[in-house]
């Protein structure tokens, strides 16, 4: 009896440490750039041209997640700024329908799209993301606050 409790709790153990030791042997370290390519690869992004059309036609809030020196150096026209370190806490205030066309960017479209991966889970289903952000916006030459 003793000999096969031995064998039982030595099986668990191996089983154990392998268990803990699997995901760890198994995951690679991501860099900024996979991150952002994985998030890209899960949301929507529109151009800039599209962007600029719902601007026009109204009914979406921009939202700029750039850090707010950025912010004030020039964004679009009526984009409200919550630093992406923030987005998640303090979302819910600023735009509680969760119904809302929310249109983000930043300033080249990564942290935008890490933004939207963010916001999807929370239950905001109508996220997009400007494809070339704050960039492609001002080469684009439109409008700027």
């Amino acid at each position: 009896m003793k000999r096969k409790y031995k064998v039982v709790v030595f099986a668990l153990v191996i089983g154990f440490a392998f268990a803990i030791s699997a995901p760890m042997t198994l995951a690679k370290d991501l860099t900024k750039k996979d991150l952002v390519e994985q998030a890209r690869s899960k949301i929507t992004e529109i151009s800039v041209e599209e962007a600029k059309a719902q601007l026009d036609k109204g009914g979406a809030i921009f939202m700029d997640c750039r850090e707010p020196r950025e912010y004030k150096q020039g964004h679009i026209p009526g984009a409200i700024n919550i630093p992406r370190g923030l987005l998640e806490f303090k979302i819910a205030k600023v735009v509680p329908d969760k119904t809302t066309k929310i249109v983000m960017y930043c300033r080249s479209g990564g942290r935008a799209s890490l933004a939207c991966c963010s916001l999807e889970p929370m239950g905001y289903k109508n996220v997009v993301s400007i494809r070339g952000g704050w960039l492609a916006w001002t080469k684009a030459g439109y409008p700027v606050e």
